[in-house]
């Protein structure tokens, strides 16, 4: 039994049933954070109505890869552990327990978040119906102490085929949907708060740079500069994930 007061976080395993309490959390902070602000603020807000129990949204981050979905979530619970925020990280296919779960937390005085992390789910996948139960309740209430985080590179986490849309149609001039189209997008619907995430700019991508390489001198910055949009552009992709692998690469370079 997880003591939740000396207890941040936990990960539920599968093969054995039981979360398993994390000793070791990734240290990130809301500051590391740098050119999703907005974002930020508005998790942060949502977060802070939760904490306060006040109504609050669940939350969906999607888009581009390595652009701070996932470090987001984890700088929340390093900011809000002592106000009472705790955090349960549960996988996509172990979401049949995430009743049960939530059944033996929904009475503790914590706030929980469910995070899942690089949700989506493919054509005939059920797994989503348990997230669907606990996003907006069944019979019983869903618990006010409970939300769930997700993120994914996916706006609508079920797959639209263009079949799915054969059946839809215009009734005064107002478009019908399928019932196929109606269950795909029904799911995404549940989560209130939806926040877009992309790729950085050159510039937001360099701030990044910049702030992992405080040391540089500004006579070097442009050298530096060079080498992190090379570095860049050898992966197609700028944002912070990449700026953190320059980070690995060329910590203790010499810029001149």
């Amino acid at each position: 039994m997880i003591d939740w007061n000396v207890t941040y976080a936990a990960i539920w395993r599968q093969r054995k049933e039981y979360l398993r309490p994390v000793r070791h959390i990734d240290p990130i902070q809301l500051e590391d954070l740098l050119g999703i602000d907005g974002k930020k603020q508005l998790l942060v807000d949502n977060t802070e109505r939760f904490l306060a129990g006040k109504p609050a949204n669940n939350a969906l981050l999607w888009g581009a890869r390595g652009t701070g979905k996932s470090s987001l979530i984890k700088a929340l619970l390093n900011a809000y552990k002592t106000a009472g925020l705790r955090l349960i990280e549960v996988d996509k296919q172990d979401l049949v327990y995430l009743p049960e779960i939530v059944d033996d937390i929904r009475e503790l005085p914590q706030r929980f978040i469910i995070y899942c992390d690089d949700l989506s789910f493919e054509s005939g996948d059920s797994h989503y119906k348990s997230l669907k139960s606990v996003l907006e309740g069944s019979v019983e209430l869903p618990p006010d102490n409970v939300l769930v985080y997700a993120t994914s590179n996916r706006r609508h986490l079920l797959p639209e085929l263009m079949k799915d849309n054969l059946d839809s149609h215009l009734v005064d001039r107002e478009v019908h949907y399928s019932d196929t189209v109606e269950e795909k997008t029904s799911l995404s619907d549940r989560f209130g708060l939806a926040l877009g995430f992309y790729p950085q700019t050159p510039p937001a991508y360099l701030a990044i740079v910049d702030s992992l390489f405080p040391e540089v001198a500004d006579a070097a910055r442009a050298s530096l500069h060079k080498a992190a949009l090379d570095f860049a552009h050898q992966r197609a992709s700028k944002s912070g994930r990449i700026a953190k692998q320059f980070y690995n690469a060329f910590v203790g370079t010499v810029f001149a």
